[in-house]
């Protein structure tokens, strides 16, 4: 997976509570307490570089004293975290999540200080391991299997410069571009691992793959027209077959991920032959249902997903990619839409039932 990392275990410890002062009542300081904070520009692997121990501990209460009855709380312990994390306990169980810069999460609580409810004595910090998980969080997710051009299309559509190659497995770690239009708006793009037959099974990059499109508020399925073979083992499939095998990953490793807006880009339409196929194609793709019986059972996806738009395109001779990029601003823009509209519905009817 390259050098990129998404998966980080850290152990974290909440400081010990000071001494309390028996003769005097005096208080001991809280423990500090350890916090993850959301932060631009960080990376779990930074993090990693820099903690090699993977070990976060707050400091300790200040002890009460004659001087000072009540003891100053101990100093805090603060993480800066990348955007996108979700915080799980060692079970897998989410405790918590920070989607936006500036979010704080508080990982790890500080003991108390002794006083005469601990008979002075002071209490320890909450300790345990937790998972930093990260899914990357990105406008567009770009699904498809190996080789069907989407590090080529990142690299014509945005200022990202992903290694591009004619072997399969050329994307090992996920890549962010930025497509920038002439009103200064941006839409990022993310171009994630190939999935292969079998990644819902944690086949190939598995999971590692499937949990970033999680995040991306819609989906551009590439797919290449000639069809895909991934190896000399594997069976040839066509574009149609492509399209229902990417569509059946997605089902078997979450369903709702077929909720999202999707569209199509059927890429490498410089090739010979490109026009009959995508002929071909827009006839099976009008009426899935007539072509499913070429297919084996355990391959046809329970749903379709519906595709907003289906856009030839050449990565090659660069046909299709204006169009494709008006099309994606188009589709994000009516989802902005559409999320402004439900909010204020929501807050019209806030309004109606308080009055």
């Amino acid at each position: 997976y390259g050098n990129f990392i998404d998966d980080l275990r850290v152990y974290v410890r909440g400081g010990t509570g000071g001494m309390g002062y028996p003769r005097l009542g005096g208080e001991g300081g809280r423990g500090g307490d350890v916090w993850f904070i959301a932060r631009e520009r960080t990376t779990l692997k930074s993090i990693k570089d820099r903690y090699p121990q993977k070990r976060f501990v707050a400091g300790t209460g200040v002890n009460s004293s004659v001087k000072a009855l009540k003891g100053e709380k101990g100093k805090d312990c603060e993480v800066h975290v990348p955007p996108g994390i979700s915080v799980l306990c060692d079970d897998g169980t989410q405790i918590g999540e920070l989607n936006a810069a500036g979010e704080r999460f508080l990982a790890a609580r500080g003991g108390l200080g002794g006083s005469l409810v601990t008979n002075f004595l002071p209490c320890k910090g909450q300790k345990r391991i937790v998972h930093l998980d990260l899914k990357l969080i990105a406008d567009v997710g770009l699904v498809g299997f190996p080789n069907a051009g989407k590090s080529s299309l990142l690299s014509k559509i945005s200022h990202a410069k992903p290694e591009i190659a004619n072997y399969a497995f050329t994307t090992v770690q996920p890549e962010l571009g930025k497509i920038m239009y002439a009103d200064y708006k941006q839409i990022s793009v993310a171009d994630l691992p190939g999935l292969i037959e079998g990644a819902h099974a944690n086949k190939g990059m598995g999971h590692k793959f499937l949990k970033h499109v999680e995040r991306t508020k819609q989906l551009l399925l590439v797919v290449d027209i000639s069809g895909f073979r991934l190896s000399i083992k594997t069976r040839f499939r066509t574009a149609f077959e492509t399209i229902l095998l990417l569509t059946k990953e997605l089902e078997l490793y979450k369903e709702e991920l077929l909720a999202k807006p999707a569209l199509l880009a059927i890429n490498k339409m410089d090739l010979p032959c490109a026009k009959d196929n995508l002929n071909e194609l827009m006839k099976q793709l009008q009426n899935p249902q007539d072509f499913l019986h070429l297919l084996q059972e355990e391959m046809i996806p329970a749903n379709t997903l519906e595709f907003k738009d289906i856009i030839p395109i050449s990565t090659y001779t660069g046909e299709g990619i204006e169009k494709l990029k008006a099309r994606i601003r188009k589709c994000i823009d009516e989802e902005a839409e559409q999320e402004n509209e439900e909010y204020r519905k929501k807050k019209l009817l806030l309004l109606q039932t308080s009055v």
